[in-house]
């Protein structure tokens, strides 16, 4: 039900006469009761019930709900499950039906065994049966159960939760109803968020996706709202509800779901920013100046004195020394001025000193590239843009590597190390991503990039259908390739930014008349008077016709996609680089502390440790923290009482609302009608009668 999972309570007005005795069947009417399982007829007795009322206005039924116990409300409330009846499922939950008696193994399967044929969720599941048919050669599709149920909804959260737990109380019909009875509440909203913003993706009809993302929206502001309720008592415990491991969703955090679901909202809060400033700086006091830090990194001796501050007073120096190095703001300057460094190395290489012998800088080089490339391989493989782009350049630079050390293709190594060096320093623009001016603008530029590649393809079919015709009408019988390619697509690009092929007329001083000499072009056909054989007007009316769709129409379609993608990314300038500086952060976070090359004493480190000791493999550090269980239980119990207090401020607002928009109804209609004086008691019959008639 849409509306049941908004979580608001409402009061209870009337619950609707389902039987004639508590002891009796609640749909099939017998006594006693066979079981929700094994109910004669549950939809066709179901099916009479008022649905078509809200469950504030079934007035008829009020005394005997009374008399009800929450146990006999469990087969209606999974038929009101069934039947998609938000206010009826809220009425049982306020009845006192308890989610963690009502959802056993069984009911689990019925319910998931009766859904609606036509909803995404119930295709994905057939899906999935039918593959393990497939696999496991059986005559007919397998009965549902939930670990069909659990691979459904891992594929939906990306492999992010384990979910077919026994109680049931994570699975997909108890996130969809209330979410009031449960304790993890935030990552549960925020888990139903990504949910429904996958569902969305592979919705045709464009009603029920606005209506998926709209509730997703929905169950984020639920989210923010209950954890701004949690960081105005305790900024402390606030934070831990962020990165506690959730045991019910897969041993995720409320933070790594809120990414995953790309809730830019929930991210850029203000609690949230101040919890991921406080991980950037490490031990070092949030107040330091980052030219206190710069200079300390400079003259490390300052780490000592009082010139920076950090949170643990008193430290002994050496604590003070690797407080100060473990930071991450510091290993992130650290990181830039080495990659600085090997940047200006391998273009001093590139351009004075790369030789046939490798000189003592360019094996310095090679050993850093080595650091970078275990780096990586420390780094989870396959991850965002950045990693890719990493992985390509070490790629291209291995290959140029390759050809560089075989004497024949000496030359054409340095090229392909020079195309290495253009990739390592676009990775530069990673490093801007920390700041919150410049960094949107690379999400801008990245998103230009995917308005470039589509607009490619509008104006190939411009450059190849007018370079086509040119070649055909003005040479004849091209037989090199190499030209071939010159006429039909290099010239055709270069006349949109106003280079005219001097040919295009029939005069050509500079060609071969046969097409013999390979660095000229072929001469335009002509007759015996050497004047050329096709109409000249045709190929300059081919040419306007060709710029004016090329650079007008279509140049100025590019430009305004450009300005469409500014424009929105624009207004949320400050939303995008909040949410895009967790992943710095996260990164550097869990880096190694020395900056490439000296980074391979680290790895040195890992690998003994690993290969050597064979002790198990351990990330490095993570934004995760897990609590013991009484620790737990002390903060879900406090989240819910938090949780409880916000819905009631919402059930207020709502009502303080709705009496403010009676006020303002009654206040906009008081001059409609005018006030008659009271006179006195003498000849008032007549003031009476226009009174009665107003």
């Amino acid at each position: 039900g849409e509306e049941a999972m908004h979580g608001l309570r409402r009061p209870v007005h009337a619950l609707p006469c389902l039987a004639a005795s508590r002891a009796g069947c609640f749909l099939c009417s017998s006594d006693p009761c066979p079981g929700l399982l094994r109910c004669p007829m549950p939809a066709a007795c179901f099916s009479t019930l008022p649905w078509d009322q809200s469950a504030g206005r079934c007035h008829s039924m009020t005394a005997l709900s009374l008399a009800c116990q929450p146990a006999d409300l469990h087969p209606v409330m999974a038929a009101a499950l069934i039947a998609n009846k938000p206010d009826f499922v809220k009425l049982f939950l306020e009845q006192g039906v308890r989610l963690k008696e009502f959802v056993t193994w069984d009911t689990l399967i019925y319910l998931y065994e009766n859904m609606a044929p036509s909803s995404l969720f119930h295709g994905k599941l057939q899906k999935v049966l039918v593959e393990e048919k497939e696999r496991s050669a059986f005559s007919k599709v397998p009965g549902i159960q939930l670990h069909h149920v659990s691979q459904v909804l891992r594929e939906l959260l990306d492999n992010g939760a384990l979910l077919a737990s026994q109680d049931g109380s994570s699975l997909f019909w108890l996130i969809c109803p209330l979410l009031s009875q449960s304790q993890d509440c935030i990552a549960g909203a925020l888990a139903c968020s990504k949910i429904l913003k996958e569902l969305s993706k592979e919705e045709d009809d464009t009603d029920s996706m606005e209506e998926m993302l709209t509730l997703a929206e929905e169950y984020e502001h639920r989210a923010i709202g209950v954890f701004t309720e949690c960081y105005r008592k305790d900024e402390e415990r606030a934070q831990k509800l962020l990165i506690r491991v959730s045991e019910a969703w897969g041993k995720t955090t409320c933070l790594q779901l809120a990414l995953e679901a790309k809730n830019m909202n929930f991210v850029s809060h203000g609690g949230i920013q101040a919890f991921l400033t406080k991980v950037w700086w490490g031990k070092l006091c949030v107040d330091n100046g980052l030219w206190r830090v710069i200079l300390c990194m400079v003259f490390f001796p300052l780490i000592y004195t009082s010139f920076v501050t950090f949170r643990l007073q008193p430290m002994s120096c050496l604590t003070r020394t690797r407080a100060f190095f473990t930071a991450p703001v510091v290993i992130f300057h650290l990181n830039i001025l080495s990659y600085f460094s090997f940047l200006w190395l391998f273009a001093y290489i590139l351009m004075i000193d790369f030789q046939a012998t490798p000189s003592w800088r360019e094996y310095v080089i090679y050993f850093w590239l080595f650091s970078l490339v275990c780096e990586e391989t420390r780094q989870v493989l396959g991850g965002d843009f950045w990693n890719k782009l990493d992985v390509c350049a070490i790629l291209i630079f291995i290959a140029g590597l390759i050809c560089r050390w075989i004497p024949s293709t000496l030359y054409p190594g340095r090229i392909i190390l020079s195309l290495a060096f253009i990739i390592f320093c676009l990775r530069l623009m990673h490093i801007f991503t920390v700041s919150k001016t410049l960094g949107p603008k690379i999400i801008i530029v990245k998103r230009m990039m995917k308005d470039v590649f589509f607009f490619l393809f509008l104006l190939a079919v411009w450059v190849v259908s007018f370079g086509v015709a040119k070649q055909a009408i003005l040479i004849h019988n091209e037989e090199r390739v190499d030209w071939i390619f010159r006429g039909v697509v290099y010239h055709s690009y270069l006349t949109i930014f106003g280079q005219i092929p001097s040919y295009i007329d029939g005069t050509e001083p500079r060609c071969s008349p046969n097409g013999t000499d390979p660095y000229k072009p072929k001469c335009p056909e002509s007759n015996k008077d050497k004047r050329p054989v096709f109409p000249e007007w045709l190929t300059v009316i081919l040419l306007c016709l060709y710029l004016l769709f090329t650079n007008i129409l279509l140049l100025n379609l590019l430009i305004a996609m450009f300005n469409y993608t500014f424009q929105q990314v624009q207004e949320h300038t400050d939303q995008i680089w909040k949410f895009q500086r967790h992943d710095l952060i996260e990164e550097y976070h869990g880096r190694p502390a020395a900056p490439p090359p000296f980074i391979l004493f680290n790895h040195l480190q890992l690998f003994v440790k690993r290969v050597l000791l064979r002790q198990p493999a351990k990330r490095h550090k993570q934004l995760k923290e897990k609590l013991e269980k009484n620790e737990e239980a002390a903060l879900l119990s406090w989240e819910t009482y938090l949780k409880e207090n916000y819905l009631q401020h919402q059930q207020c607002r709502e009502k303080q609302n709705m009496e403010q928009k009676i006020r303002d109804v009654a206040q906009r209609y008081r001059p409609l009608s005018p006030r008659v004086p009271l006179g006195k008691t003498c000849g008032c019959q007549c003031s009476l009668m226009s009174r009665r008639e107003l």
